[in-house]
């Protein structure tokens, strides 16, 4: 699973007009599910997120995670992750999980990170979604379990 992690002051995820997702202090989580993936890479990865100490400490230093500061993750499935740029001037998306399996994962990780004891808003799957965000830092992080 790719995961693009934003530190955000606020986010929010609007489908048609209506907000379907929003979140103050915390992370908004750009997800992937990736050929191959399983619920045990999205486990690890909701696990690493949730404790992943990039907010601020009392001295100023990224000491504390979203656990830490009771804040909040905003996740949002973006395929766009599996981008293949190596050729030409259009990405190609074949690396991705099939839509079935990508939406299976997406939720499941994102029932994962709220295991974790972090309140979760989600976006919609597949949808045509508008993703506002107030990056805090900024601090924006990649993550991959191929990676890890």
């Amino acid at each position: 699973m790719r995961a693009l992690i934003q530190r955000v002051s606020s986010a929010s995820v609007t489908v048609g007009g209506a907000t379907v997702g929003d979140i103050g202090p915390g992370l908004l989580i750009l997800i992937c599910a990736m050929q191959g993936d399983t619920e045990a890479q999205a486990d690890r990865l909701a696990a690493k997120i949730a404790k992943l100490r990039i907010f601020k400490d009392e001295a100023g230093k990224m000491n504390r995670s979203v656990q830490d500061i009771g804040g909040a993750a905003l996740v949002v499935s973006q395929f766009t992750l599996s981008a293949d740029t190596a050729r030409g001037n259009r990405p190609g998306f074949s690396t991705a999980a099939a839509p079935e399996t990508g939406e299976r994962l997406y939720e499941y990780f994102a029932a994962q990170v709220q295991a974790q004891g972090i309140p979760v808003a989600t976006g919609r799957f597949g949808a045509d979604m508008k993703v506002a965000l107030t990056n805090d830092g900024p601090v924006t992080i990649w993550m991959d379990t191929e990676a890890a």
